[in-house]
């Protein structure tokens, strides 16, 4: 199988896991202790193993399909919000990643990556309802999304040895 082709192939595959973990995210039910719809964001691992081996395009392209994915299932405000959230945080994953010291590592990219992605939704929120009194919500989910980050980045950290084994023959560096 040509090069492209098993690329396009893994794509699909990342695309599809991205999608089922969002699904399953939604299934969790919130809790009283938390920001409304808050989650732990573990299709971002996809996105964020994405953008490390395939590249920007590729990763909003994952990013795209969940939103489209929440435009199905939860309707167009969950897409707006999924869309504004997902497109800002794999920007930051990727400038995160590429500047060449490093500084930041997966973890500090995952990070970064949650915390772009709660700007994003809290601002389609505000736009969406005319109000700034979503914006009340932000310390709750900087908190959170702290927490979520830390965990996604440390995930990916631990599960990205076995990934790139998998993949060897398809992404070569």
């Amino acid at each position: 199988m040509p090069m492209k082709a098993r690329k396009t192939a893994l794509l699909g595959i990342l695309c599809a896991q991205a999608i089922a973990l969002s699904f399953l995210e939604n299934l969790i039910p919130s809790l009283p202790f938390l920001p409304p719809g808050a989650k732990p964001g573990f299709s971002n691992i996809v996105t964020m193993f994405t953008v490390l081996t395939l590249g920007l395009p590729q990763a909003m392209c994952i990013t795209v399909f969940k939103a489209l994915f929440a435009l199905m299932t939860r309707g167009a405000t969950a897409f707006f919000m999924s869309l504004a959230g997902g497109v800002l945080s794999t920007l930051a994953m990727w400038a995160a990643t590429k500047i060449k010291s490093d500084p930041f590592g997966l973890l500090g990219a995952s990070i970064i990556a949650a915390v772009c992605h709660n700007a994003g939704q809290l601002a389609a929120a505000a736009a969406l309802t005319g109000t700034k009194a979503v914006l009340g919500y932000a310390p709750a989910l900087l908190i959170f999304s702290l927490i979520t980050g830390a965990v996604t980045g440390t995930v990916l950290r631990i599960v990205m040895p076995a990934l790139e084994k998998q993949t060897r023959f398809i992404i070569k560096k």
